[in-house]
């Protein structure tokens, strides 16, 4: 375990935004050390959706930072809270999911997080293993520990109620049952965005109740999309999945602009930002799509990656500047559908046959397979005989 504590305090607050409290932080640490016992690393993740993304990764690497200074990660699957939906950051009650939607999820987080985190100082635990065993009674007596004024103090809570929008009672289960989660975990530190600050507070309050030394606060920033506005999320359709296949992801980083792309490092890597900052902004998100593709696949990956993106970014040099552009929306990305629909091919029959006789070509490369679909997420430039180019996003 890293002895010094100064150090550990560095590396943990770097791109946090808030440490809750760093004397108490110092304090904890100062004790493992001591004792030669790690801290307990808390976070959790409710399988709402089956991929996890670059924006879930925030939390993740931070989790593995605590793994390398010697401390131990419970990775909390919130199968229970799942249920009730998290109602942070929303503006009207969310769908609640069901067990068997949840448990599915759930199943992809197991294998994704490995991917990251060290699987010897990582606890993955269900927080359905107590909270399906609470009784009513029980139940009863954490509702108590806190009051419906504590609760409209959450800013989403207070904007809903102000505006006369609904709110279930169920939606103030949540936040309890993450802070009691804490409670049954007996967590040193939690790590949550901030738009979990509340919650994650709440976690402090119920430990305090329940006679435990609070936990410390580590809030990550909410990592924005390929846009740079909004935060990275699938239902945004702005966000690079940590499965998406390695071309894709390669192409997406590539698309963010040049200050995105520093916060990119400072919260997905452990580089020094002077020496990337010396890079021309191109190398330096080359550099970091390939350390992305290699941290999820592997180098030979990363490194083929690299290479089809530079032949495609060669070959778009030589093309014309005025090519017409096309949007395809939704799931219909059949390449004779793409290609009927732009109005290059009069019927999809037409456009089979070109595929066939080899006239199509998709970003300098011979279309061949009449079944083939065009990748979502990316643009990509199709060629028809020798003249005709049409620009496809997707």
């Amino acid at each position: 375990m890293e002895n010094n504590v100064q150090k550990q305090i560095d590396l943990i607050k770097r791109g946090s935004v808030e440490v809750i409290s760093e004397d108490l932080l110092k304090l904890k640490l100062e004790k493992a050390l001591r004792h030669n016992t790690p801290l307990r690393i808390k976070a959790g993740f409710d399988p709402t959706m089956p991929d996890l993304h670059l924006g879930h990764t925030v939390l993740l690497y931070k989790l593995k930072q605590f793994q390398e200074l010697g401390h131990k990660v419970y990775f909390l699957i919130g199968d229970f809270t799942g249920m009730i939906g998290d109602p942070s950051g929303v503006s009207e009650t969310r769908r609640s999911l069901t067990r068997e939607e949840v448990l599915n999820n759930a199943a992809t987080y197991e294998r994704q997080v490995f991917k990251i985190l060290d699987p010897s100082r990582t606890e993955v635990v269900f927080n359905s293993q107590w909270m399906s065993k609470i009784t009513g009674e029980e139940l009863i007596r954490l509702c108590a520990k806190y009051t419906v004024a504590r609760m409209l103090e959450r800013e989403d809570f207070k904007k809903r109620y102000t505006a006369g929008q609904s709110i279930g009672i169920h939606e103030f289960l949540y936040p309890l049952v993450q802070g009691y989660d804490s409670v049954m975990l007996n967590a040193d530190v939690e790590v949550g965005g901030t738009d979990q600050r509340f919650n994650l507070l709440v976690g402090r309050d119920l430990q305090k109740e329940y006679g435990q030394e609070p936990q410390v606060v580590v809030a990550m920033p909410l990592l924005e999309g390929l846009d740079g506005i909004k935060k990275m999320s699938k239902s945004q359709k702005n966000y690079v999945g940590i499965e998406d296949p390695p071309n894709e992801i390669f192409g997406k980083i590539m698309s963010i602009d040049d200050q995105l792309m520093i916060r990119y490092y400072e919260l997905l890597t452990s580089r020094n930002l002077d020496e990337i900052k010396s890079l021309h902004p191109m190398e330096a998100k080359k550099r970091l799509a390939e350390e992305i593709i290699e941290r999820y696949y592997n180098r030979d990956a990363a490194i083929m990656a690299r290479e089809e993106f530079e032949r495609v970014f060669s070959y778009r040099k030589s093309l014309p500047s005025d090519i017409p552009a096309y949007t395809i929306e939704g799931e219909k990305r059949w390449l004779p559908h793409v290609l009927t629909i732009s109005g290059i091919t009069k019927s999809n029959s037409e456009a089979i046959r070109l595929i066939r006789e080899k006239a199509v070509e998709i970003d300098g490369l011979k279309a061949s397979d009449s079944d083939m679909e065009l990748q979502a997420g990316r643009e990509q430039i199709i060629k028809i005989g020798k003249r005709r180019f049409i620009k496809i996003f997707s």
